[in-house]
């Protein structure tokens, strides 16, 4: 399928990666919002599952390793293009989840990748959705 003006939404994972009082947010290296920060995440593969797609997701943009917790919330990401025609749409599933060590380095189409707190959060011009997300992963870690 298409990514770009799919013929249906595309389902996707992100995860919320906690370090303690940071979590990780990467510079994304390809459409849609290339250039810009968010939560590493993708595309879920045929035949695999959402909590498996999270993991392999993770890895291939951050490496390191994460336990995985949680779903967050399922979000619509919807793009469109000038005309008005949908570019992209995605249904992605976010979780969040604990650092549990390793190398960290943007890989893949991260272009960076870093360890940020809640507080530092407008230094990032994250889109609402995105942001709220995140709010929420820290509030749902926060009652465990």
């Amino acid at each position: 399928m298409n990514r770009e003006y799919p013929s249906q939404p595309i389902p996707g994972v992100g995860v919320i990666a906690f370090d303690g009082e940071k979590f990780l947010l990467i510079r994304r290296g390809k459409p849609p919002r290339a250039g810009e920060w968010s939560i590493p995440g993708g595309a879920v593969e045929l035949g695999e599952t959402a909590r498996a797609a999270a993991m392999r997701e993770f890895t291939e943009e951050c490496g390191g390793e994460i336990e995985l917790r949680q779903v967050v919330d399922t979000v619509d990401l919807i793009f469109k293009d000038a005309a008005g025609k949908i570019k992209y749409h995605y249904v992605v599933i976010d979780f969040w989840a604990e650092w549990r060590g390793g190398a960290l380095k943007a890989q893949t189409d991260a272009l960076d990748a870093r360890w940020v707190a809640l507080a530092e959060l407008d230094q990032y011009a994250l889109p609402p959705i995105t942001r709220a997300v995140i709010e929420k992963a820290a509030a749902l870690r926060a009652a465990q």
